[in-house]
């Protein structure tokens, strides 16, 4: 099979303005020839930028961003039977960490326009047993924080939020993360801040929780050898935080292509074509989502014009047999997306005319059409 003409994505380092190459062929030596590759001198440094990137006094690295998730829920006092709110659209790691933890994953409706956590849906899901409220911040869109930080704090809920698409995305001039407990952020490598393996941090405003992170993330140790508590080993090593030190100080000019590269499609897309609503305009465009009613026809069109596309996801939450034995609720908004969504390419490498390419593929496909 070919390669796409337009691909989905473009993970190599880039070469060219800033030489991105090279910077991180300097780190990843610089880390080599220290001897040093797990919770040094670079992890430190990192948490310290990441911190300041993201507005937060403490960031605390972790193996991934779905460990960075279940230690932050466990910071915040969630454990064993404990009921846990997330929305029924996003990544299945976002409730296996919850699983992860022994907690219970409660799948709840997501508005129609934004995708994300319905604050009524949340609502009627809170019961006796409800410890925590953890809406995701998707595609790179802030949820509803005002409304769903409301409902946590009307039910004394801990509000922990999934920033795993959402570096530097702001709601109301605030970044994602700050509002409740803490954020958790993901650098795998297709996030808008990716390292060349897998990498999580947690952020955090408050000293305590940030001292009880770095202590679970290290086996629970207080100091070497002293385990006070269970944790788990899941800590950033050195090479990838040395690659993201590179990454983190391109990140707001990337920010700023995606979100002229996400307003180019929205002028040039045909009707019948929506977009998900931008709410925020701290929207981060990790991706950029469609919704079409003949979703898996387009979908082949553009593979037959060269043009690679993903779905984003499938399939929702409630209707996966891993979370089955948790009798989750109908979600029926999320499962009428789920049939109609797909992600064009979005990436700051991408140029202007190959988004005209994909505008005008799409026009094609959609001209003759007739939608409700």
């Amino acid at each position: 099979m070919s390669a796409p003409r337009i691909p989905f994505n473009q993970l190599r380092p880039a070469d060219g303005p800033g030489d991105e190459r090279a910077a991180i062929d300097a780190a990843i030596a610089r880390v080599v020839g220290s001897g040093w590759y797990v919770l040094g001198p670079e992890v430190d440094a990192f948490e310290r930028e990441f911190a300041s990137a993201c507005g937060a006094s403490h960031a605390v690295a972790v193996a991934n961003g779905t460990d960075a998730i279940a230690l932050l829920l466990r910071a915040a006092g969630v454990g064993p039977g404990d009921e846990v709110l997330v929305p029924a659209i996003t990544a299945a790691f976002t409730a296996l960490a919850v699983t992860s933890i022994g907690a219970v994953p409660v799948v709840v409706d997501v508005e129609d326009a934004s995708l994300t956590m319905d604050p009524a849906a949340a609502a009627a899901a809170v019961t006796s047993r409800t410890r925590a409220i953890l809406p995701v911040h998707l595609y790179g869109q802030a949820a509803d924080v005002h409304a769903l930080h409301a409902l946590a704090i009307r039910h004394q809920l801990a509000f922990v939020e999934d920033c795993c698409q959402a570096h530097l995305c702001t709601a109301g001039g605030v970044p994602v993360g700050l509002r409740g407990v803490g954020g958790a952020f993901s650098f795998y490598p297709t996030k808008n801040l990716g390292a060349m393996g897998d990498g999580g941090a947690i952020i955090t405003d408050d000293a305590e929780v940030a001292t009880r992170l770095r202590r679970l993330r290290n086996g629970g140790q207080r100091d070497r050898y002293h385990h006070v508590e269970t944790g788990i080993n899941s800590r950033l090593d050195e090479l990838q935080a040395a690659i993201l030190r590179v990454r983190l100080p391109r990140l707001a000019d990337a920010t700023r292509r995606r979100r002229a590269l996400a307003a180019r499609y929205r002028r040039q897309l045909p009707p019948g074509v929506r977009p998900v609503t931008e709410r925020h305009p701290g929207h981060v465009y990790h991706l950029f989502p469609v919704r079409v009613a003949e979703r898996d026809a387009l979908q082949a069109h553009l593979r037959a014009d060269g043009i690679e596309t993903l779905i984003h996801y499938p399939i929702p939450l409630h209707e996966q047999p891993a979370f089955a034995p948790f009798n989750p609720a109908p979600c029926p908004r999320a499962s009428a997306a789920a049939r109609q969504l797909l992600s064009l390419p979005l990436h700051p490498h991408l140029r202007d005319d190959e988004v005209d390419a994909v505008a005008a593929s799409v026009d094609r496909f959609m001209k003759g059409r007739v939608f409700a």
